[in-house]
């Protein structure tokens, strides 16, 4: 969403390079590659706060994802700068924000399919499947940007933070990794987010991990999805087959 926000506010292109310690410097690729917090940082810290904020709630953060999905929280998005690190922290470790895997897979599902952000919906009977209907919650003018974050997101399952997603025999996933602290529980979270690159893009695929060891982070996250990707692939989810219902969780496909 960062990266989202600085492209469209013309602060960089894909080649812009920041500063990220010592002598190295990184273009975008790199920096969503890496998972760099320095570059992020840099990035929100120059747009401001209420950029910042503007974009995460474009995204989706702070209001729920789905539609109808009882129990679902809509997590928070703070209404002013987090004291500890401010905007700048808020925009690499997302400080302040307490968000979804639901609303994590939202936003896969908006890149992966060139702005469009639709409610999620999880119909569990047959008559409920019989008279679903895609319901778009709101469209972002994002499609041009879209090239430079998705090499980047490759790039990261090619040789960065989530290579141990990488399936050698494959179509390559998209995405990208995210390790942080639950301050408010004392533990560890690893985020991977991602999407299938087929066309047409049929699905979107977030791991999150919750625990105290230094084994919970990103990376790990990121090997979990690689499992998925490889065993629905043996299973010829991504052939010109469609797969049938039982693979599926009993849904159709286009419901999924």
């Amino acid at each position: 969403m960062i990266a989202v926000a600085a492209l469209q506010q013309g602060l960089i292109t894909r080649d812009s390079m920041l500063p990220v310690g010592g002598r190295s410097s990184m273009d975008l690729t790199e920096a969503l590659a890496h998972s760099n917090n320095e570059f992020f940082q840099q990035l929100g810290a120059r747009m401001g706060f209420e950029t910042v904020r503007h974009y995460a709630s474009l995204f989706g953060l702070g209001e729920r994802a789905g539609y109808g999905m009882l129990g679902e929280e809509p997590g928070t998005l703070p209404e002013s700068e987090p004291a500890r690190g401010g905007v700048a922290r808020m925009s690499s470790f997302g400080e302040g924000i307490r968000m979804t895997p639901l609303q994590l897979a939202s936003v896969m599902a908006t890149v992966a399919n060139g702005g469009t952000m639709y409610y999620l919906q999880y119909p569990q009977s047959r008559e409920e499947i019989k008279n679903f209907e895609v319901r778009v919650k709101r469209q972002l003018d994002i499609a041009p940007l879209l090239p430079d974050l998705r090499d980047g997101m490759l790039a990261a399952v090619l040789y960065g933070t989530a290579k141990r997603s990488f399936d050698p025999e494959g179509a390559q996933a998209l995405g990208k990794t995210g390790t942080c602290n639950d301050e408010t529980e004392g533990g560890r979270l690893g985020w991977f987010a991602s999407y299938a690159d087929e066309s047409p893009a049929r699905l979107a695929l977030v791991v999150l991990l919750r625990g105290n060891s230094r084994g919970v982070n990103g990376p790990e996250a990121a090997e979990i999805g690689g499992r998925f990707y490889r065993a629905l692939r043996e299973h010829s989810f991504f052939g010109p087959q469609q797969p049938p219902l039982d693979m599926a969780t009993s849904l159709p496909p286009a419901v999924q």
